[in-house]
């Protein structure tokens, strides 16, 4: 019987300073395809058309006001912005975690400073438009999707090669 993983503890590093301590809570990027129903003569139903990959977009909430962050704030390059979340996950049945690492390179789009009471908490929350994306599970890659040089790799699988080919990339 297998137990799932769980997420035991993590980090977050922005352009290489470390967040440890200060990072609340993070909603790591939902990956989705844009799809569209196609059913064309003869056919008994709808197939999806795959139009490529979503927005990509990580939010984060800090414990509170971070001048680091509230800096990069308007950053002009679509990737001026890199965030690596570090991720301990294990199992109740096994000895050893899965180093789970997420970098993304993007820009921010959103501040939320929260509301301002005194004596409480002021969560400041961050929200982060990515044009490149990486999940590696034990320094293996399982996912990489760059936006700009039309990469999206999956297992080891380059599934644009043959795009980029045909348009001369």
């Amino acid at each position: 019987m297998a137990l799932p993983k769980t997420l035991k503890a993590f980090n977050v590093f922005n352009a290489g300073e470390n967040h440890v301590g200060q990072v609340e809570e993070i909603a790591l990027p939902k990956l989705t395809r844009k799809t569209e129903d196609w059913r064309g003569g003869g056919m008994n139903g709808p197939i999806k058309l795959d139009f490529g990959q979503e927005a990509i977009v990580l939010e984060s909430t800090y414990g509170g006001l971070m001048k680091s962050i509230l800096a990069q704030y308007g950053v002009t390059k679509h990737d001026g912005v890199q965030l690596r979340f570090a991720g301990a996950y294990q199992a109740e049945d096994a000895t050893r975690p899965d180093a789970v690492e997420i970098v993304v390179r993007g820009r921010h789009t959103e501040m939320d400073m929260g509301t301002a009471k005194s004596g409480d908490k002021n969560a400041f929350k961050v929200s982060t438009a990515c044009s490149y994306y990486k999940l590696s599970i034990n320094g293996e890659t399982i996912i990489e999707i760059d936006f700009i040089n039309m990469i999206e790799k999956v297992n080891g699988d380059d599934l644009l090669a043959g795009i980029r080919n045909a348009i001369g990339l």
